[in-house]
């Protein structure tokens, strides 16, 4: 049996659940190999299962690790966990309500962060997927010409995720922010149909064989502009270099934090450091004040500080790092680009 659901029947056992109910596209592939295209039910328990619709039942086949059964309606299901003697069901705290309902009278149900402490660990071959996608998304960025480039906004953005999947890239990460001027104070504004003005701010991504890359790059131009992008160069750097096994995540973000804080922009600094990715552009855990979990090695987290001068301009500088005894950065981009 997998791992990873071995892992899992072991947290269920030791929380007196006979079940796991899992519905979230990215779990049930993560889980299975197998990620569904219109719904699933996977039922992580001694003899796993997974009900997929008819539409998808020869996907589901080919696919997945463990047994596929179609889908016939939710009394059909049910009444066969409940004779598998199910009578507790953990559940994603994703699950929606929708589903909920349906399970709740039939069975104990607490919301239990199984998969996603699973999630947390990638092992050398996720890794290796993710480092896959930064080098084809960091290619095609280096493809755009920026600086020569008379192009609106919405157009940059079009042309870098052209170029991420002529260069093996399945599709984009996220929705690419390319955006420019003022408009950059905006953490995640959307391209804008007008020509490039300064500075110049980039995040984006590309997804190789299901795992995602994450990045931003800023380009500045002026005195004022070189002088905020040095520091939150200096809080990206340190912040990585702080980074080791046992500390607490909010250890990292109190690390780029004051550093932002210590010349006076402080209160600019408007999100959390960083994020997890793998399967999800976003996952757990990440450099944030509040999020206390202890870093271990294989843990992948991007680190972005940034500083948002509200209507004149904004900064951040992205990078993903995966953890052994230090923070590795994955991907040779420069944080400056000429």
């Amino acid at each position: 049996m997998d791992l990873h659901i071995t892992n899992i029947i072991n947290d269920l056992k030791n929380d007196d659940f006979d079940a796991y109910l899992l519905t979230q596209f990215t779990n049930v592939e993560y889980i299975s190999n197998y990620k569904p295209t219109s719904f699933a039910f996977c039922i992580i328990k001694e003899n796993p299962i997974i009900y997929a619709s008819g539409m998808d039942m020869e996907l589901a086949r080919n696919n997945s690790s463990i047994e596929v059964k179609e889908y016939e309606s939710y009394d059909v299901m049910i009444n066969e966990l409940k004779d598998d003697g199910i009578k507790s069901l953990a559940i994603e705290p994703t699950l929606p309500y929708s589903t909920y309902v349906r399970f709740r009278d039939d069975f104990t149900i607490d919301s239990k962060t199984y998969i996603d402490k699973q999630r947390m660990i990638k092992t050398p071959a996720e890794i290796e997927k993710i480092t896959r996608a930064t080098e084809i998304a960091q290619k095609s960025f280096l493809q755009l010409d920026i600086l020569n480039n008379k192009s609106t906004e919405k157009e940059v953005a079009f042309d870098l995720v052209r170029h991420m999947i002529e260069n093996g890239a399945s599709k984009e990460s996220f929705d690419t922010i390319v955006t420019s001027g003022a408009e950059s104070s905006l953490p995640h504004t959307i391209p804008q149909d007008k020509k490039l003005t300064q500075p110049i701010l980039i995040d984006w991504g590309a997804i190789y064989e299901g795992y995602c890359s994450d990045n931003t790059r800023t380009m500045v131009y002026t005195e004022k502009q070189q002088e905020i992008w040095d520091i939150v160069a200096e809080s990206h750097d340190k912040a990585i270099k702080a980074i080791k096994p046992r500390m607490k995540c909010c250890e990292v973000d109190k690390v780029a934090r004051d550093i932002i804080a210590d010349y006076g922009y402080g209160d600019r600094f408007i999100h959390s450091t960083g994020h997890s990715l793998g399967l999800d552009i976003h996952e757990t855990p990440g450099f944030s004040m509040r999020d206390e979990t202890i870093i271990e090695e294989g843990m992948v987290i991007t680190v972005e500080p940034g500083i948002y001068l509200e209507g004149e301009f904004g900064v951040r500088l992205e990078d993903t790092v995966y953890i052994s005894r230090k923070a590795n950065v994955i991907g040779d981009l420069p944080l400056n680009i000429d």
